[in-house]
């Protein structure tokens, strides 16, 4: 026979179990193996063996179901969902359970603490197997589209001017309105008013509101479909976003420290994503880098008066590493891998 062909109708005397069908070297084994080394009361699971009621699913295969999920890009409680029917990793590790996205949801709702001391246990369980060294840490900022348009973010000016125009809209409609009023003397009244003028009130209420938001003139902007989001600059253009901040170790590049920032820039960031990357790993580092769009002066002293070296990650120019205060841009230097302190 020239071919090998499969057969999904062939009857299996023996059927093959889950287990089987997972690898013994499938990186799921590790999550799997961390899930159930995990101490559940400790953490502040809420484990009741003896609950009463219908059985509900077992909270240590939803949180190991989170955990490998979040650890391969797999965010969305739908998508979970799915890959608990169709992936032979997911269907091993939860034990053939199949959860519905509403349950997987509200697990995450309820067990939010849990969830970043299991992160950050995992970040020092690589520590101690020496999958991250915590001597080195480089970190930078990436600019993520928000879930909004840039055009619903309203600095106090554009409220007023919007404030003047909608005066206006109303005034002319109420002039309308009264001209048609003479017009239809001696006819039937019209019962309702005109939609139009109901959704201009509505409007300006909206903007009036947004208005009492903002500081004052000239500082910062709101958006009106999520008031979270800031207008940033990216290679992409101007659009409604998020600073996403990251701190990697140097040994394998693993993510030791993630945030979300407002800022449109990278300047005041540094410092404090440095810092907090030291204090989920329990460790001080020895040195510490990024790129020039973190070159603020105020920041790398914070990391230099603590001990740590700063190095500048970018080829040309270089930053090396002396005192922030003291420091001097050299530019069209060849890079250097390795910089030698100059304490």
């Amino acid at each position: 026979m020239a071919y090998r062909y499969g057969e999904r109708r062939q009857q299996m005397l023996f059927p093959p179990s889950l287990e089987e069908y997972v690898s013994p070297e499938a990186p799921v084994r590790a999550y799997d193996a961390f899930g159930e080394a995990l101490d559940g009361a400790q953490l502040g699971l809420n484990v009741q063996e003896d609950q009463v009621g219908p059985p509900a699913y077992d909270p240590r295969a939803l949180l190991k179901l989170l955990i490998y999920g979040y650890s391969y890009g797999v965010r969305s409680s739908r998508k979970l969902e799915r890959e608990c029917y169709y992936n032979v990793s997911f269907m091993g590790l939860t034990g053939g359970l199949r959860p519905d996205h509403k349950t997987i949801a509200e697990f995450r709702r309820r067990n939010k603490k849990v969830l970043i001391q299991v992160l950050r246990q995992c970040a020092r369980l690589c520590l101690q197997l020496d999958l991250i060294a915590g001597n080195t840490l480089f970190g930078d900022g990436t600019k993520i589209r928000a879930n909004a348009s840039i055009k619903n973010s309203r600095t106090h000016r554009r409220c007023q001017e919007q404030l003047a125009k909608i005066d206006q809209r109303i005034r002319k409609i109420l002039a309308e309105c009264e001209a048609v009023d003479r017009q239809e003397q001696g006819q039937a009244c019209l019962v309702k008013m005109k939609e139009e003028l109901g959704n201009q009130e509505t409007l300006r209420a909206k903007v009036q509101q947004i208005l009492r938001s903002l500081p004052v003139e000239g500082q910062g902007s709101t958006n009106t479909t999520d008031p979270d989001c800031q207008p940033m600059h990216s290679v992409q253009g101007s659009h409604a976003a998020y600073n996403v901040q990251a701190v990697v170790d140097e040994k394998h590049g693993l993510i030791a420290h993630s945030a979300v920032v407002r800022e449109n820039n990278d300047v005041h960031q540094f410092a404090p994503q440095i810092e907090q990357a030291q204090e989920t790993l329990g460790k001080k580092c020895q040195s510490a880098g990024t790129d020039a769009g973190y070159a603020g002066v105020e920041e790398l002293e914070k990391i230099d008066e603590q001990g740590i070296y700063v190095v500048d990650l970018l080829i040309n120019p270089v930053l090396p590493m002396i005192r922030p205060a003291t420091f001097i841009l050299v530019r069209k230097a060849r890079f250097c891998p390795t910089a030698i302190p100059t304490r």
